[in-house]
């Protein structure tokens, strides 16, 4: 009898409800693995619709008409003409805006850089001294003042016969400078923008700090790291991911300063100088302007120019401040 190799028939496993699932192993797809990824993939749109759903009706859709509309030539009150590339055209030759736009993004990365310095120099202060939360407290009340109320009090204090001035006579400054004057508006209103916001940096970069774990700063000191290279190879690293959320923040806030102008230019109920102006408050006076008739479509034009300003200066920070995640 020649010999004959019997092959044995292919694995069956028995499931629950009498079904089986044949295959080698290794093959063999577990029973109920599809229905559950696709309840997992109804769960995750039934979290994530509603958010989408605003974000489109809040954002994207009033965003989408406003490109629509900086193509026409609109009084907001009268047809539509269509203008094209008109609008931005004119903004392009308009010197007031460029100089606005100058004005913005001296704001961004001047001011930017003068906040992040002096947060950065008080949180190092703060993270030695023992009352650092009242501290804390005191530096972060300016960010709960609207800047209304900073720009009326400014009126008030720095005016030719305020009590700034006064008290500069009395210390012997015969002429002391007329600090509401045009030429120096525009330092006034990025030293206050920066009194504001170094608090409330500063806060944030302090609750960074202090989850970093104390044994990193006493390994450092240990192998004979001075205060600045503690700061610069362990604070720095470690609060990276902070320091990049910060500069987003900055960035936003930075280009959408309305009311400091406004108050500060136009304490006395007149319209700010236009040396003083930044984006926003160029659109602000193109669409409600005093005596002359609104340009809605161009000032569309110079907001959508203010949004993609912001959209760019966050994908570079983005990337610039890009680090792998450190794990400890």
């Amino acid at each position: 009898m020649s010999s004959a190799t019997i092959q044995d028939p292919p694995r069956t496993r028995r499931v629950r409800g009498g079904s089986a699932a044949r295959g080698p192993r290794g093959s063999h797809t577990p029973v109920g693995a599809a229905p559950l990824e696709r309840s997992r993939r109804r769960m995750f749109w039934a979290f994530t619709a509603p958010a989408v759903i605003v974000y489109g009706v809040l954002f994207l859709l009033p965003v989408g008409y406003a490109a629509w509309t900086s193509f026409y030539k609109w009084d907001g009150i009268s047809d539509k003409k269509w203008k094209g590339l008109g609008n931005y055209q004119t903004l392009w030759q308009d010197p007031i805006f460029r100089q606005s736009l100058g004005n913005t993004l001296k704001t961004l990365v001047i001011g930017g850089l003068i906040t992040f310095v002096i947060s950065f120099g008080l949180m190092l202060i703060l993270r030695e001294m023992n009352r650092r939360l009242f501290a804390r407290a005191v530096l972060f009340f300016p960010c709960l003042v609207n800047a209304m109320v900073f720009g009326i009090a400014a009126g008030v204090l720095f005016s030719p016969d305020g009590p700034v001035n006064q008290a500069l006579k009395w210390l012997g400054w015969s002429r002391p400078p007329q600090w509401l004057a045009t030429e120096h508006l525009p330092t006034m209103i990025l030293g206050t923008l920066v009194w504001t916001a170094t608090g409330y940096y500063t806060a944030i970069l302090m609750a960074a700090v202090d989850q970093i774990p104390e044994y990193l700063y006493e390994a450092a000191e240990l192998d004979g790291a001075n205060a600045f290279q503690r700061f610069r190879h362990v604070t720095l690293p470690m609060c990276w991911d902070v320091i990049s959320v910060c500069a987003v923040l900055w960035t936003v806030s930075s280009v959408k300063i309305f009311e400091l102008i406004l108050m500060y230019g136009g304490s006395s109920g007149s319209q700010p100088p236009t040396d003083s102006w930044n984006t926003a408050m160029y659109v602000y006076e193109e669409a409600f302007p005093q005596a002359s008739t609104p340009q809605l479509g161009l000032a569309t034009a110079a907001a959508l120019v203010s949004l993609f300003l912001v959209v760019v200066f966050t994908v570079v920070l983005r990337r610039i401040l890009r680090r792998d995640p450190i794990e400890y």
